[in-house]
């Protein structure tokens, strides 16, 4: 059953400050959508607005779960993650004194997610092997890319639908950020997820995008329809090829 997000015409702001301008995107059933901008141009306070967490003063935000479509724009945070959606933050945002798997099971208190918790908490151990050898050490001991995929599966445990993921290679080295994004390609087809991901680095959101968009000052500067019509943009050479 199909799963997609829908933003038509969103305009968000933080007082006086508009951050976002007329933003519309859509991320169809299971695709890896990428959203592509410089720090500070409302990748993510447009996650925030999908999510709940900061309303928009105009526009609207619906999502097809199931194939049923829900209109996000106004509800609550909690009840957007019962519908199946789920927000990996930039920053990773762990209960750093609670260990891994105490993270972990945070993660499930979505209904549906409640009755698979030892199953879901299996598959995330299988897929971090890491985590689970780890399972009894405080998140605030890790490292970096350790906390990453902590909150990545602590995103999982929710059995989400449609996952949004905010800038995961922030703070990472170069390595862990290749690992991290093939983690997330391997959980989209494993788990069949429809994947919105805002991100800073473009050569390795593109090895996994479908397509994608580029946000520049608040506002939609491209959509690349395709991978290849998102690389050939002359906006995209000039901000991340350097031609």
């Amino acid at each position: 059953m199909a799963n997609s997000i829908h933003v038509h015409e969103v305009s968000a702001a933080y007082g006086s400050v508009q951050v976002l301008d007329r933003i519309s995107l859509i991320v169809n059933d299971a695709e890896t959508v990428a959203l592509l901008g410089t720090n500070g141009n409302g990748k993510s306070t447009l996650m925030k607005c999908i999510m709940g967490i900061v309303a928009p003063r105009s526009g609207r935000i619906t999502a097809r779960i199931d194939d049923v479509e829900h209109d996000l724009t106004g509800r609550a945070p909690e009840e957007i993650v019962q519908l199946g959606i789920s927000l990996v933050p930039e920053g990773r945002r762990l209960f750093p004194r609670l260990n891994v798997e105490e993270n972990l099971l945070l993660g499930a208190h979505r209904k549906s997610a409640r009755v698979h918790r030892q199953r879901n908490l299996d598959f995330c151990f299988e897929t971090f092997p890491v985590l689970a050898r780890r399972r009894k050490q405080l998140a605030g001991s890790m490292s970096g890319g350790e906390q990453q995929m902590l909150t990545l599966a602590r995103a999982l445990m929710t059995e989400p639908k449609i996952l949004l993921i905010d800038e995961p290679s922030v703070g990472l080295s170069p390595l862990l950020v290749i690992h991290t994004i093939e983690k997330i390609r391997e959980l989209k087809d494993r788990r069949a997820l429809t994947v919105l991901m805002a991100e800073q680095n473009f050569h390795q959101a593109i090895k996994i995008a479908d397509r994608g968009y580029v946000i520049v000052h608040g506002k939609m500067a491209h959509e690349g329809r395709t991978r290849d019509e998102l690389s050939d943009n002359e906006l995209v050479r000039k901000l991340y090829l350097g031609m």
